[in-house]
């Protein structure tokens, strides 16, 4: 039992990576709390899923940017210099949130531009944070690392949907955006007692030579190519979060409270894969890995659109009633995704960072954010596009069966791939 137990040695090992750890932990809290209190104040003014899912889609195009160019000035300056210009401009919007709201001149335009310059900025972010781990760990280290960043996905979008749903109904919106604030002053802590991190190797300015070397080195990197295809395909079939505010008015019942569990759910399944992670992170055939897990993934997300298939057979619900047997059974389906998900997420940031050379890791970490989080805002414009045309259940049902099948095609296109040994990391 204690093998299964989550890998603590990097906190050992690094205080530095500890506290980036921790900084980004309170700080990631923060963040989904806002997200989904976003969602909750769109939905709220115009009583559009669409317009829910557009707060995901109306980043995407600044979010590729910022992270195409985030990766180049992290393969080119001081990687803790990059990370905290980042983190100053996610703290500027989300005050400028909390203001607006607290002075009751929030718009739905207001809404989109601040989530728009809070997603461009966690890009950089992220893609910054991301490329650094490698310098502060040894590489026997980076599978218990990723496991640890499965914990801060999990505690935070565990605790910070549940209590947006929790605030939102009781409060208002003004204090989720005001305790993201507070929040992300953790984030400046541990970025700030970073020791200085300028990329190995040669530098390559930021520009159009950059974006090129990188490109040329990503069509190489035929094992890192995959499993961008792989995660890609599951996040745009798979992603059912711009479902949750209608499901908890129309078809599950429950209101605010109902879309805070449901995503809290996917944190549960993330949160427990990672604290039993022990024998995870020693299983050396990461593509093989990457492959199952995926499939797993779009398995639940399938059991979650028959679930909500079954609730139209019931009587209607309301914000004020719910179906509490429904709810429970999306949400186990929801949290066994949660748990795939970060399986894969585990072998996928530990191929990244293990096999990607340090001059040029900023670059394709930046690629890589860009598929993490554009996958599921492609997946939120799949959702809310079919929905206006078909029903609330017809996405993810539709969306597992594809996630797993075309899974299935791509590995099999690149048997390269299965083999990919952990021990000896090839890009």
């Amino acid at each position: 039992m204690h093998n299964a137990l989550i890998d603590l040695r990097p906190f050992r090992a690094s205080a530095p990576f500890t506290r980036m750890w921790i900084g980004s932990t309170l700080a990631g809290l923060g963040g989904q709390l806002t997200l989904v209190t976003i969602m909750l104040h769109v939905f709220d003014l115009t009583g559009s899923t669409f317009a829910v899912s557009m707060v995901a889609v109306a980043g995407l195009v600044p979010m590729i940017i910022a992270g195409l160019y985030g990766g180049m000035l992290a393969d080119a300056f001081d990687r803790r210099i990059v990370a905290l210009i980042a983190a100053v401009i996610t703290f500027a919007s989300t005050l400028m949130l909390a203001i607006l709201t607290w002075a009751h001149m929030e718009t739905i335009w207001w809404l989109y531009i601040l989530s728009v310059v809070n997603a461009a900025a966690n890009s950089v972010g992220m893609a910054t944070r991301s490329a650094i781990t490698p310098r502060l760990l040894p590489r026997d280290l980076l599978a218990p690392a990723a496991a640890l960043h499965g914990i801060t996905i999990g505690m935070m979008v565990m605790v910070g949907p549940a209590l947006a749903g929790i605030l939102v109904a009781t409060t208002g919106y003004g204090w989720t955006y005001t305790i993201d604030v507070v929040l992300m002053t953790a984030m400046f802590l541990g970025l700030w007692t970073l020791p200085p991190l300028r990329p190995e190797g040669v530098i390559v300015k930021p520009g159009l030579a950059s974006l090129i070397d990188g490109w040329q080195f990503l069509k190489r990197a035929k094992n890192i190519r995959m499993q961008y295809l792989i995660d890609i395909t599951a996040m745009t079939f798979g992603q059912p979060v711009a479902l949750y505010p209608a499901l908890g008015t129309v078809l599950l019942g429950g209101g605010a409270i109902t879309t805070g569990a449901l995503a809290a759910a996917v944190a549960v399944g993330t949160f427990l894969s990672s604290l039993f992670s022990g024998r995870i992170v020693r299983y050396r055939w990461h593509g093989r890995g990457i492959q199952r897990a995926v499939q797993v993934y779009g398995l639940s997300i399938l059991a979650f659109g028959a679930v909500l298939l079954a609730g139209t057979a019931l009587p209607p619900v309301s914000e004020n009633t719910a179906n509490i047997g429904l709810i429970i059974a999306a949400c186990i389906a929801l949290a066994v995704s949660g748990a795939s998900d970060n399986v894969s997420a585990i072998y996928r940031n530990t191929m990244m960072q293990s096999s990607v050379p340090d001059s040029i890791r900023g670059r394709l970490q930046g690629i890589f954010i860009i598929v993490v989080t554009g996958g599921p805002r492609v997946g939120a414009l799949y959702v809310g596009a079919l929905t206006t045309v078909t029903a609330l259940w017809f996405p993810p049902l539709l969306g597992g069966f594809a996630v797993i099948a075309l899974v299935a095609l791509l590995v099999r296109l690149t048997p390269r791939f299965r083999s990919y040994d952990a021990e000896n990391p090839e890009p």
